[in-house]
């Protein structure tokens, strides 16, 4: 894959080694500050709660500190870039989730694992908004697509990792798993340290449309990405749950559907991006939305284990895939505008974690309030991606528009040329 991308940038203006270290940078990034930084929290929660750190409804709260901080550094992320070197603030950005890891082993207060859980999810949400556009405009266009699935395959493998490399770790004691993990995302910091671009991208070659579209079908998208983020929570808090209590199949058999999950999650964005190069973002994105629609609903049908695996690895795919999907759509739709992309990105980013955390919040009550309606919750999350699919349909053609060509053509006009 990454030979694949270099070769194209041998024709490129900036130099193949160049490329490779950038998105390994990039990959560093996402795999620190979302899936270590997030992901990792999920399966370390009971044994927070078993060694008595914190009570369950603590651990819970300090949870959600993490989407909180998410939020703020999503929002925040870009006029910090604006007052500070990027590359500077994106190697800052690694140090803080890094240290977080560490602060996190020393349980001394409430307030004090709140502060550093809330950095951590800062941490995520500046380097998801600042990382890949930091890179791709540096890649060659017809390969944005699967170079953003690249980066973003990070979080697939953070996700694979919390339900493998986690319960090894705690083995050796919850403070030592939170040692790991630190010194794990040490590694990556100092992988990804020198390598990101440092100067501005290569010039762009004149579009047929330089007009950037109407404001309408960017409030579109990002209530679409909104309405994703929503649509993933069933599967993302409820799956493990729903096989080992709903279905009564026992927590191993649960744990085991959250490694498809990840398996999913690992794959996705690199299928969506290989897909996105030859039919464009606009027209993959719709096809995303149309699968994930059928896969959340399928736990609420009760068609069988092998339709449930299947819904497993194609959410899980998908939570990581309409990532690039998504940066790809807004360079489509603003391939002239870079500093439109960059906001527009950045609005994306704090309307997905909104929705994500209100999401949480409130299909938690309504689980509560049906005495444990596991498919009501599958039915929500499919309404919301239905929702989605339709509000992109009514907000005008997948196509950029831009005259002709083949996918690749189209799906070079990717983010921040």
């Amino acid at each position: 894959m990454a030979d694949t991308i270099v070769r194209e940038a041998r024709g490129h203006a900036v130099p193949p080694v160049r490329v490779r270290r950038a998105l390994l940078c990039a990959f560093c990034a996402s795999l620190i500050g979302i899936g270590l930084a997030r992901f990792a929290y999920t399966p370390l929660l009971p044994a927070i709660i078993g060694a008595g750190w914190f009570g369950p409804s603590a651990a819970a709260y300090l949870g959600a500190a993490n989407l909180a901080g998410y939020l703020a550094g999503a929002l925040l992320g870009r006029p910090m870039a604006a007052r500070l070197p990027p590359v500077a603030l994106l190697r800052a950005m690694m140090l803080v989730a890094t240290a977080a890891f560490f602060a996190c082993a020393w349980p001394l207060s409430v307030p004090w694992f709140f502060v550093w859980r809330f950095a951590a999810g800062w941490a995520g949400g500046a380097l998801m908004v600042l990382a890949a556009p930091s890179v791709l405009p540096h890649v060659p266009p017809a390969r944005r697509g699967l170079a953003g699935g690249a980066i973003f395959m990070g979080v697939g493998v953070g996700v694979a990792l919390s339900g493998t490399l986690v319960p090894l770790l705690l083995e050796q004691g919850l403070r030592q798993a939170w040692y790991g993990l630190g010194g794990l995302s040490l590694l990556l910091t100092a992988a990804g340290w020198a390598g990101w671009p440092g100067d501005a991208a290569p010039a762009a070659a004149p579009a047929v449309q330089p007009h950037p579209p109407r404001p309408g079908r960017l409030r579109a998208l990002y209530a679409e990405y909104a309405l994703n983020a929503a649509g993933w929570v069933p599967h993302m808090i409820f799956l493990v749950d729903f096989v080992a209590r709903g279905l009564g199949q026992g927590i191993e058999a649960g744990a085991a559907y959250w490694v498809l999950f990840g398996l999913g999650a690992t794959a996705g964005p690199i299928l969506a991006g290989a897909l996105a190069d030859r039919t464009g973002f606009g027209t993959a994105l719709r096809l995303a939305f149309l699968l994930e629609a059928c896969a959340v609903a399928i736990p609420a049908l009760g068609l069988g284990q092998a339709w449930l695996i299947a819904s497993s690895v194609v959410v899980g795919a998908f939570v990581t895939g309409t990532v690039p999907l998504m940066l790809g759509r807004i360079g489509e739709l603003l391939p002239h505008h870079p500093a439109q992309q960059k906001a527009a990105w950045s609005r994306a980013t704090a309307a997905f974690a909104l929705f994500q955390a209100a999401a949480a919040y409130l299909l938690s009550f309504v689980f509560a309030e049906s005495g444990g309606d596991y498919r009501l919750l599958f039915v929500a999350g499919t309404a919301a991606m239905v929702l989605a699919l339709a509000i992109d349909l009514a907000a005008g053609p997948a196509a950029s528009g831009r005259g002709p060509g083949g996918g690749r053509h189209r799906a070079g006009h990717g983010i921040a040329k």
